[in-house]
């Protein structure tokens, strides 16, 4: 699985993982931020979630088109991590306004637009060699799971850096309290919100004295600091990205070069495919590129709402709490033995050295032991807070990645390997099932608008292994969507617009995120909440018919 790839790709996804890791626990609780800092409904909050994730996945266009005339990929990449480091010292500010959220945002999304796509398109460069170019999609798939390994640990390090700086503050997390507060402080709550807000507010101990308002002002503040605390992790993260992105370049050097500098250089000194189109076949791949574009708008609207409605969904309709074996999808150091052990035994079965076979036998049996040895200490009910259930998407991908290029590999072996874009038709499918546990959990709860008055929170929650479902399912659309896409995209655009065509992709994704937030503000309305997650069936459904009516056109240039 790990053999005969360039050494390349290991350097840059390892640096594309540290600064995931920033990225993804920033946006495990940014959502959560915005309505307990500044009180935003679910629609107002999809408003800047949605334009956000629009402008990170937008701006790699305007990344694509400096790196491909003037700059190259390299020089690019270098600068996007500085700039996203200034946006997330910017979130790390605790009390700051809107205008210094607004910089920040904009400031991460430029930097991410310089840096992500950028990389990508120099990951898709080394397997133009022709040693490389069958293990396009698998180099992909590897390069993806790196990302969602930092993706994985990032909701675990947001819950415990917000957890120990609220403890410092002598409050815990409740999710009724802040829509609570915000309610009592602009004199819209009503006489049971007011209740259930003293009784809440009883129970955090000391730092009630009897003053409502006193104490909601004081639970949003410093519920608000340690939210921004958190996402001061993202400055961590960062630095390691750019220590591993600096001291690795030797082994990626050689993809670092776009159209125009490899058509300065010797053809020796290059991998870079050089190749000539006509303008008829350029326009074929770009046509084709646009097909998929547009498909993927609709998976990103969906795909997303994991920041969001999903979000949403675990806060006000999920136990929080856990017992029994569900309590190991909420331990992070047990998900990582699975993981061990999972790649352990590939590991075991690939190897063609006794040695080898010998050393995995061990770190399985280890791994195993620790596992045990784990389960047995975690107490007997743990809490599940909406943010955690987060990780269980990269999670499921770093886990289902090897099975995944097996699958893929055995097929190619007897000639029945699905092409890309067919991969990706299923992807929208299987992504229509995911939604549709969901929409078969929620018949018969009241909808997000008949919970406001009382905190939101349902008074019927669900386990969580109903969302478990979904995020499981989800992430096998993914996996036959996103990496696939993405080296469908490096496959096929034309070699002088490979950064333009990559920030394509990520425009089509910006045009999805933001769409997000049209679901978010069906959240709020008074439709039933399974008629929520009908929409985004039906967009699936739709996507995946379009995708194999036009399947000839795409096969053609693929």
């Amino acid at each position: 699985m790990f053999k005969n790839h360039p050494k390349g790709l290991y350097a840059l996804a390892l640096a594309n993982t540290g600064e995931r890791f920033g990225y993804y626990t920033m946006l495990a609780i940014f959502t959560l931020f915005l309505q307990a800092k500044f009180g935003l409904t679910s629609g107002q909050t999809g408003q800047v979630f949605g334009g956000f994730l629009a402008a990170v996945y937008f701006l790699p266009v305007l990344g694509g088109i400096i790196a491909d005339k003037w700059l190259g990929y390299g020089k690019t990449v270098f600068i996007g991590i500085i700039v996203m480091f200034l946006g997330y010292f910017l979130m790390a500010i605790p009390g700051m306004g809107m205008p210094v959220l607004i910089t920040a945002l904009f400031t991460i999304a430029l930097g991410t637009g310089l840096f992500k796509g950028n990389l990508q398109v120099m990951v898709g460069n080394l397997y133009d060699d022709p040693k490389y170019k069958e293990r396009r999609d698998p180099g992909f798939s590897l390069f993806y799971m790196a990302i969602n390994i930092g993706a994985m640990y990032a909701p675990t390090a947001a819950t415990k850096v917000m957890n120990y700086f609220m403890a410092k503050d002598g409050v815990s997390y409740v999710a009724e309290i802040p829509a609570l507060a915000h309610q009592f402080l602009n004199g819209t709550i009503d006489a049971e919100g007011t209740s259930k807000l003293t009784e809440l507010a009883v129970a955090q101990g000391a730092v009630f004295t009897g003053d409502l308002a006193a104490f909601s002002q004081f639970y949003i503040d410093q519920l608000s600091t340690s939210y921004n605390y958190g996402f001061g992790v993202a400055c961590i993260s960062l630095v390691v990205s750019m220590a591993i992105y600096l001291f690795t370049r030797k082994l990626y050097k050689h993809a670092d070069v776009n159209a125009k500098q490899a058509a300065a250089k010797p053809q020796s000194a290059t991998t870079v495919a050089t190749e000539t189109l006509s303008p008829k076949e350029t326009k074929e791949r770009i046509v084709a590129l646009g097909l998929v574009f547009a498909v993927v708008i609709f998976f990103w609207m969906s795909f997303h709402q994991n920041g969001l409605t999903m979000t949403f969904f675990a806060r006000d309709y999920t136990q929080k709490f856990v017992e029994g074996w569900s309590r190991i999808g909420f331990d992070i150091l047990n998900l990582t033995l699975i993981l061990v052990a999972i790649y352990a035994i590939f590991n075991i079965f690939q190897s063609k050295e006794s040695k080898s076979k010998l050393i995995s036998t061990g770190i399985l049996a280890l791994s195993i032991a620790g596992f045990v040895y784990r389960y047995m200490s975690l107490d007997p009910v743990m809490s599940s807070e909406p943010q955690m259930f987060q990780h269980f998407n990269p999670f499921f991908v770093v886990a289902l990645t090897p099975f995944s290029i097996a699958i893929f590999a055995w097929l190619a072996k007897l000639k029945k390997e699905p092409s890309t874009p067919k991969k990706i038709g299923y992807g929208m499918f299987i992504a229509a099932a995911g939604f549709a546990i969901l929409a078969f959990a929620s018949f018969g709860l009241k909808s997000p608008a008949e919970l406001e008055s009382v905190g939101g929170v349902s008074d019927i929650l669900l386990s969580p292994n109903w969302l478990i479902s979904t995020y499981l399912t989800l992430t096998f659309a993914e996996l036959f969507l996103s990496p696939m896409g993405i080296s469908f995209v490096s496959k096929v655009a034309p070699p002088k617009l490979k950064g333009l065509m990559m920030g394509g992709w990520f425009a089509a994704t910006a045009v999805g995120n933001y769409l997000t937030s049209v679901i978010a503000g069906i959240w709020d309305s008074s439709i039933p909440l399974w008629g929520v997650w009908g929409v985004l069936i039906v967009c699936c459904l739709v996507s995946a018919v379009f995708i194999f009516a036009v399947m000839k056109r795409l096969e053609k240039v693929s």
